[in-house]
């Protein structure tokens, strides 16, 4: 039959008869019955339900992207292309901030925003600027060491920006991605644009990623050169997804695949269900979209997900909701939280202070992680647009209102230059010294200061939502293909042209022996929350007091 329509044969019977009843005085020899009527074929008609219209984007959005990318294009030093860790302040440059810039700038050519001579120019600036600088051990004067560099640089001069920058493993990461989105997207015949994948191709290709296995296999956070490696890996889901695949795909420098099944073990407390959602979960929603930014997980799944039946792309669209269902239930009764105003991630707080709320003492941030699921919970009322506006690829039935809503609710003052600010606490009301931002007048703290890292998930993840363009470029990629493929992951466009797509199957034995730890999961968890010396908060920057 077409596909598309359903046919049903209907049977109907039709039995006639009469039944004598016998009399008392003298029974009636039975009637014979009659034969049964043919069988009537009908046929039905239907069209299968029509798939679920992606929401279209309100001219808001447009307007966010354009000044989004302005945040890069106009903040960023023409000079060496480093790119400021925030703005308008712009303490030091961020090696991740670069990372988002590099994707930034083939979105303003696909937009017109930015011819691609220009692009390019400043992309090569950028490229030969981390090729060149200084690279050792040494203490002061370089920008890197081992193919890794420092998480902040000196905007002038690129070199490491203090004694208390770390040099950066997931920091590289967020920079690599950068620069190998560049290697893909660049692919003409001009010398500059074949300069661009050469270069590209230099500076991945001499991360050595081995060298942070000093607990193999998984990767610490970094090193220091007074104190040497951080004593910390990174284990548990978060952003450092993107970390391993990297590690992973590298030709020159690539860990052994059990890395990825090693880090993939530490989840153990990150499964459960939080607001009703079940997940693997990271409290702050940009473990949820660092990785996303530049790799299309739809379809595609590890052996952990297989077990899971669900793939990374569905769990960061549950670990939206859950966010937002925690916003409408609001269990600490902060001002405004609701269905439209939600969102919790790294950003700026007004300060690091206790303060009374509603008859309880309260504990407030400046710069901080904060997240609401099984694990890495901190919400002191601050909220970070970004967090919302980065999942639109995953939840843009909940995105978009929330996005307008705060937009005409705080946009007098919160909607700027290059957007929205980077975040917002209607709840702090106290006439006390402010780390950073400002007062406004019966509506609480605000940002004073744009921050990279949340502005270049904005600007990708709405370019993702518009046309999967970043996907799409980064598809192209050897080394991201060759990281997931060793990380074991399979299906979606991984397949291989010809082949048929793998049915997705939940192995349900495993899964199953995973279901029986999740009490005794959140019961840990729980735990955790009580004792704030058990929490490993993967997102903290050193910063100067």
């Amino acid at each position: 039959m077409n596909r598309g329509r359903t046919s049903y044969w209907l049977t109907i019977p039709l039995l006639l008869g009469a039944l004598v009843l016998a009399s008392c005085k003298q029974a009636e020899e039975p009637k014979v019955a009659e034969k049964k009527a043919p069988v009537k074929v009908i046929l039905v008609e239907a069209q299968l339900p029509p798939k679920p219209v992606k929401p279209a984007l309100p001219p808001l959005f447009s307007d966010i992207e354009r000044r989004t990318f302005q945040f890069f294009w106009d903040t960023t030093n023409e000079l060496n292309g480093l790119s400021p860790d925030r703005f308008p302040s712009r303490p030091f440059a961020s090696i991740a901030s670069v990372g988002f810039a590099l994707t930034a700038y083939p979105i303003g050519i696909e937009n017109g925003w930015v011819s691609r001579n220009q692009a390019i120019d400043r992309t090569l600036t950028t490229l030969k600027f981390f090729r060149d600088a200084p690279m050792g051990p040494q203490r002061t004067g370089r920008a890197g060491y081992k193919g890794f560099y420092y998480h902040f640089l000196d905007m002038q001069q690129g070199n490491r920006y203090d004694s208390w920058v770390e040099l950066s493993s997931v920091d590289t990461a967020l920079l690599m991605m950068g620069v190998l989105f560049t290697q893909s997207y660049y692919d003409g015949d001009d010398p500059r644009e074949k300069e661009i994948r050469q270069i590209a191709d230099t500076l991945y290709k001499r991360v050595d990623w081995r060298w942070l296995q000093q607990r193999a296999p998984l990767i610490s956070m970094g090193w220091f050169p007074e104190s040497g490696f951080i004593d910390h890996d990174w284990m548990g889901y978060n952003e450092a997804m993107m970390l391993y695949i990297l590690a992973l795909g590298s030709p020159t420098h690539g860990v052994d695949v059990d890395a990825w099944t090693s880090w993939t073990r530490t989840y153990n407390n990150d499964w459960g269900v939080y607001q009703g959602q079940e997940y693997l979960s990271f409290g702050p929603l940009f473990g949820h979209q660092y990785s996303h930014v530049w790799i299309d997980f739809r379809d595609i799944q590890d052996q952990y997900m297989r077990e899971r039946g669900i793939d990374y792309f569905l769990n960061s669209r549950r670990a939206t909701l859950a966010q937002r269902d925690y916003a409408i239930d609001n269990p600490m009764k902060w001002k405004d939280y609701g269905e439209n105003v939600w969102g919790l991630t790294a950003g700026d707080g007004p300060q690091n202070t206790s303060q009374e709320y509603r008859g309880e003492q309260r504990q407030f941030r400046h710069y901080s992680s904060r997240g609401a699921g099984l694990r890495e919970n901190f919400d002191d009322g601050t909220i970070v647009p970004s967090a919302a506006i980065s999942s639109i690829v995953f939840a843009p039935e909940v995105v978009i209102p929330a996005t307008e809503e705060m937009h005409k609710r705080y946009g007098d003052f919160l909607y700027s230059s290059y957007g929205f600010l980077d975040s917002f606490n209607p709840s702090f009301n106290y006439d006390i010294p402010l780390k950073t931002g400002r007062m406004v007048p019966d509506r609480g703290w605000v940002a004073s200061d744009y921050i990279a890292i949340d502005q270049g998930p904005i600007l990708a993840m709405i370019a993702n939502y518009q046309n999967e363009f970043v996907w799409t470029v980064m598809k192209k990629n050897p080394y991201i293909r060759a990281g997931l493929e060793r990380a074991g992951f399979t299906g979606g466009w991984l397949t291989p042209e010809g082949e048929p797509q793998p049915a997705p199957q939940k192995d349900e034995q495993k899964a199953a022996a995973r279901s029986l730890g999740m009490a005794e999961s959140r019961a840990a968890a729980a735990q955790a929350q009580q004792d704030p010396s058990q929490r490993q908060n993967s997102t903290q920057r050193p910063k100067p007091e």
